[in-house]
Parts: C-alpha cells; structure tokens; sequence
C-alpha cells in the first residue's frame, strides 16, 4: 500500500477507510482472536482493568483512567497505539491528517475539487496518530483547538472570516487518531467546557467564523482522585460524556509489583563490575512499597507511586556498584545494610501526615524499611517465639530458641561492627566475630552459595534488631549491633 501516491491508485486498491474508533475495534477483535496481549508491559490488571479497557474499546467509547500517582495510566494511553493500523493513507501535508475521500480542511478540499484522482497522497504511521498534553493552568482554547491567525491573514491577503486563516491546536491536528489529556482536573473550567462539543458532537467552532469540523478522534484523560479536592475538577457535563471510566490500582501481590520493578528500573549497566543482588533484596524494596501504602504516619490519599520500588532498586545497585568501585573489587553482592542507602529515593515520593511529619521524613523511611526487613525475615526464617506466636512480654522467649546463642553473645558485652563500604574479605571477617552465626545460618539455608550465607547472616542480625531482641546504633556508614540492655543505656 505505501506505494501507492494518490487517489486513483487507492481507489484502485479498494483501499476503505475506517473511523479510528472503528479501527481499533476492529483490530482489537482480531487480537483477542489471536489471544495476544495488545498491552505489553502492563503487569496486574489482567483481572482488572484490562478487560475494561477493552470493553470500552469494543464499545467505541472515549475514557478517563482514574487512579493515584504511579498506576500506568499514561503508559495505558500511549499503548493504545498498538490497535492501530500501521499506516493509513492523507492528502499530502494536510496539517490535519484529512482523509483524502472526504476532505474537511477549505484548503485540502479545494485540492481535491481541482486534481480529482490525482490528489497526491501520504502515509501516516500509527505513531505519528498520537498525541498528548499534559494539563497545566497556561494551557489555552487556542493550545487545544486553534485560533484566528491574523498574521496568516496578512500573509495571504484573506479576511479574518476567510477559514484558511485559521491555525489549528493539537486535537485537530491529531484528526484521525488517539488525543490524550493527562491531569483533566488541571484543565480550567472554561476549557472543560471547549472540549463539550468534541465529545458528543464530534466538531470545533472557531470564534465567530461559520465553520464547524466534525473530527475522527478517540479521546483518552487521566485523573488522579486527589486533584479533585486539591487542585480543580471535572465539570459535571464533560464528565457526563465521557463514556467510560475506569479504575486503575496499585500492584495486588509482591510478585507483580517485583515484576513491574525489574522491567522499569534501570539495572542493566554497562561497566566491569559485576553487581549480584540475590531476590531476597527485591521483594525486601516491594515489602517497602507496601509497608509505605499501610503505614500511618504515610498520607494514603496521596497515594505511593510504584516508582519508589523502581527508584529503589537503582539506588541499591548504585550504592553496590560505588562500593565494587572503591573497594576495586571485580564482584560485589548486595548487603542487608546497603537497603538504608535507599532512604532518599523513598523520602521523596512520600507524603506525610502530621504525627509524620513530627517524627521526620527520615525517620519515618527508616522506620518503614525495618517493617520491611521485619516482615521478610518473618517470612522466610524459624518464628522466634515459641509456638510461632509473639508473647506479650517482649523479652520472653523459648528456652530453646535457635536465636538465643546470639542474643546471649551480645549479652556478654560483645559488638559487631558492619558499613556498607568493607570490601567482600572484610565483610566475611566481621560477621566471622560471632563463631557460630555462618553455621546457624547454614543450617537453616544450606543450599546458599558462601557469599550468600553471609548476606543471610547479617540478615539474620537486622531481623533480631527489628524485632527488638537485639540492639543497634548507626553512626555515619556505621552500624554496630550489641546488647539490647546497653544500647539503651
């Protein structure tokens, strides 16, 4: 097809154009035929959202994704193009991608009246079909839908009522295919009210000319629930046309928001170290994301954007890879202690309510990632207490707990020095200070690899902290574990 070069030929090819509603139905009916995913990437709203959204397809609606900060509904609006056709055929340089059976631009119909079959034509990709603004309180009718051009007037010696002087905006131009609104509550009301008449009955007025353009366009928004107390609305009547509105949500499950992780975030670096860091860490920066959306001193009305799992995988790899830097060390594994070299890519996309606020953004972070570390090290090691239930009183604990040999070493007055910064040897070392703790940690794990039964080792101490069985102080990359009683004091 992308050979042919003007009318006669595609009519000669019985070429048939559809309305881009009609066509990304018709294409998503064949996906659906062939069961493949027409939304790669998109990972825990098979059950959920997607059927939907493909509801709303098939059912040739416009929408509004709804949903907090971090919840894919951009990258949902930008992979609608993939229910596009690849190309399809416009009047060539048509700045409003018109069809060349029914032209609606003066300009491109005065072309097609006068060369009739030998209107020259061109082929639009499916990528060039899209387009977006982010709204923003500058944002204007004429940004959107175009305005009056009087210097084009001048320019071509036409009167201001003459319709070629009009400069279009960005949903004309986006004629024949998917507009998308990010942030619609952003928009002020007398916008809202311009983009009426688009979405019923599919045309653009321009100020006081005769002209009206009934445009082919799917019309896509976004919103986020907060922006409606916080910084505008959605008037009534263009929320009342807008056909479908579909609810988005964070991750349900550790394992999907693991996997959203590992796809956005930026671990495949070029460089001749050798980061390892083993799925233990993963799930620990996930049971940060979901610590962070139940805790009370976090603003949930705000929402935790899944981009702080994403920023915090690569603030862990970071500080692994300026350790292997430093050290000069070929190969570096992740270390328990390197999680709280996450805290600024964590204190940034929360938000605090005021007991929070009180305690600090800092401390609320660190806070967050101990529930984390104390849930993952309740997951995968022996429960402490005995009958696998906590007692009341903290420090009643089995006699024959597994974790006694090391509650009672520290008891004796002896510490533990770890940082973030010791080479692999070092590491191995300080954790060899307690004889029996790689030996424990075998016997729970005995398929870990060596370095791995030390990761678990410290590991093992930061549970018993977190648990309150043991103590630690933090001093610069410092962190010391001892006896409980003595930290204390």
């Amino acid at each position: 097809m992308l050979e042919i070069i003007n009318l006669r030929q595609l009519k000669e090819a019985n070429y048939t154009v559809k309305s881009v509603k009609d066509e990304l139905r018709d294409n998503l009916i064949a996906v659906l035929k062939e069961n493949k995913n027409p939304f790669p990437g998109i990972i825990g709203y098979e059950k959920t959202v997607i059927p939907y959204l493909q509801n709303a397809i098939l059912a040739r609606h416009d929408l509004i994704l709804l949903g907090l900060r971090g919840q894919a509904k951009t990258k949902i609006m930008r992979q609608l193009i993939n229910l596009l056709d690849d190309h399809i055929p416009i009047v060539k340089e048509c700045v409003i991608n018109d069809n060349p059976f029914n032209p609606l631009c003066k300009k491109c119909r005065e072309i097609t009246n006068k060369l009739k079959d030998e209107t020259p034509i061109e082929w639009l990709n499916k990528e060039q079909r899209y387009n977006e603004k982010l709204a923003t309180p500058d944002v204007t009718v004429s940004d959107l839908l175009g305005d009056i051009d009087p210097i084009k007037a001048a320019n071509l010696k036409l009167t201001l009522a003459d319709e070629e002087v009009i400069h279009f905006g960005l949903i004309p131009r986006t004629n024949r295919g998917i507009f998308g609104i990010n942030e619609l509550p952003d928009l002020n009301t007398r916008i809202q009210v311009a983009l009426l008449n688009i979405l019923e009955e599919r045309d653009i007025q321009f100020r006081g000319l005769p002209v009206r353009l009934g445009l082919d366009l799917l019309l896509v928004f976004t919103a986020n629930p907060e922006d409606y107390t916080n910084r505008g609305t959605i008037i009534t009547p263009l929320k009342d046309r807008i056909d479908s509105q579909i609810m988005t949500h964070y991750p349900l499950s550790i394992e999907d928001s693991q996997q959203i992780t590992l796809q956005e975030a930026w671990l495949n670096r070029t460089g001749s170290q050798k980061i390892i860091i083993p799925n233990l860490f993963y799930r620990i920066i996930e049971e940060i994301t979901f610590e962070s959306r139940k805790s009370e001193f976090v603003d949930q009305t705000s929402g935790v954007s899944q981009r702080v799992s994403i920023s915090a995988a690569e603030a862990l790899y970071s500080n692994i890879e300026k350790r292997s830097i430093l050290t000069n060390e070929k190969q570096s594994y992740a270390r328990i202690c390197d999680l709280y070299s996450i805290v600024p890519a964590l204190i940034g996309k929360i938000q605090l309510v005021h007991e929070g606020e009180q305690k600090g953004l800092i401390t609320v972070a660190k806070k967050i990632i101990g529930k984390a570390i104390s849930n993952e090290f309740s997951a995968i090691f022996p429960p402490i207490y005995h009958n696998k239930k906590r007692k009341q009183q903290e420090d009643e604990i089995a006699d024959e707990s597994l974790y006694n040999p090391i509650i009672n070493w520290f008891a004796k007055g002896n510490t533990l020095d770890l940082s973030d910064t010791l080479t692999a040897d070092k590491f191995e070392s300080c954790l060899n200070q307690f004889p029996g703790l790689a030996k424990l940690t075998r016997s729970l794990f005995p398929k870990l690899g060596k370095e791995e039964i030390f990761i678990y080792s410290e590991f093992l101490l930061e549970g018993l902290y977190q648990n309150s069985l043991i103590g630690k102080i933090e001093f610069d990359d410092l962190f010391t574990y001892k006896d409980i009683l003595r930290t204390m004091l």
